[in-house]
């Protein structure tokens, strides 16, 4: 794993983003705290490990001013509007679906509003990536995304998706960008990022724990 972790971080850092290591779970909170400036406007994508690290408890601490996403209460329309202030936020935060040790990150999206961050938008963008989601290439990544994130993502997310039902994609293994015809379906938008134009715009913290899907 250490090989691995090393691999990754130098593949980030050729393809211009900034990328980080920390062991554990608990040191995740104050190292995305030493990112920040206090005022900063910050937004953030669906991600477990953001709760799972403490993250989003770090951002409604009242030094940010925190578009949030989660607050009790929200209409639909209230909601929709929250994303869509999140595109235009100092810093967003998310994790990603798939990190390559080549560097890449593999993200795949339903309504997409983590993807449009990550590409433009938000002056700064944070990940946080536990290390059970680096994977080899790009193909394992998508693969990954079939096999486990999008079946637990529509179960959290209570989509009326077949792989909700089954924990399983309906499309075959080689057919990477397959899958229901579902209105729920959760896999539309795919992202591959490698060499980025703005040189640290892109902050990638890999801990060395699982975190998320």
């Amino acid at each position: 794993m250490h090989e691995k972790v090393e691999l990754t971080l130098q593949g980030l850092q050729r393809h211009r983003m900034d990328a980080y290591y920390v062991e554990s779970a608990s040191q995740v909170r104050p190292f995305v705290a030493s990112l920040l400036s206090a005022g900063a406007t910050v937004a953030v994508g669906g991600s477990e490990s953001l709760k799972e690290t403490g993250v989003l408890d770090l951002l409604r601490s009242g030094a940010y001013k925190f578009i949030d996403r989660y607050e009790p209460g929200l209409s639909e329309e209230a909601r929709a509007e929250r994303l869509r202030a999140g595109l235009l936020a100092d810093v967003f935060l998310c994790s990603c679906n798939a990190v390559t040790e080549a560097g890449e990150l593999v993200n795949v999206d339903g309504l997409s509003n983590r993807c449009a961050a990550l590409l433009y938008g938000p002056k700064e963008v944070i990940l946080v990536v536990g290390v059970n989601k680096i994977v080899p290439d790009v193909a394992s990544g998508l693969a990954r995304v079939k096999s486990i994130a999008a079946p637990k993502n529509a179960v959290r997310l209570s989509c009326n998706t077949a792989c909700q039902k089954t924990g399983h994609c309906v499309a075959e293994e080689a057919d990477l960008f397959g899958g229901c015809a579902s209105e729920a379906r959760i896999c539309c938008n795919y992202v591959i990022s490698s060499y980025q134009r703005q040189k640290g715009r892109i902050k990638v913290i890999l801990c060395g724990e699982s975190l998320g899907y």
